[in-house]
């Protein structure tokens, strides 16, 4: 097995972010390992498409001014600097990736809901970040 250095844990801030955060802050003291945060926004636009005519820039910025926040509170809460937060608006799985080869990560940990199974697991973004990864994935399995 081998050690980690760098760990990037994906979270989207739920009450189920804690318990994925806590595996990996385990992991990371057993290894001496850096521990980073990051929290993808979908932008608006990616839900929507392009067929409403609206204009997404104020809830856009709404949203991730709260998120933010909530990434700084929850850094702090786990003990991680806001040099190691990572806010990004983007799809998931490629900004993870993005983010995990930026910064040399050896180690993506997330979050994965195990109660239906393969069928919830293989459409979630948990399996987008898996496909892809040029490092090894620990899928925390939560919310069962």
């Amino acid at each position: 097995m081998s050690n980690y250095t760098k760990i990037l844990v994906a979270v989207d801030l739920s009450d189920e972010s804690s318990a994925v955060v806590r595996r990996a802050t385990v992991i990371a003291a057993n290894n001496g390992a850096q521990l980073h945060l990051i929290h993808v926004i979908e932008p608006l636009s990616f839900a929507y498409g392009g067929d409403i005519p609206m204009d997404f820039s104020g809830i856009q910025d709404e949203i991730q001014q709260q998120a933010s926040s909530q990434l700084k509170r929850f850094g702090e809460t786990h003990d991680i600097s806001e040099d190691n937060q990572h806010i990004i608006l983007g799809r998931p799985e490629v900004e993870v990736h993005g983010k995990a080869q930026e910064l040399g990560a050896d180690l993506i940990v997330i979050g994965s809901h195990g109660r239906h199974g393969l069928a919830l697991l293989l459409g979630s973004t948990a399996n987008g970040v898996l496909h892809g990864a040029q490092c090894d994935v620990l899928a925390v399995r939560v919310g069962d």
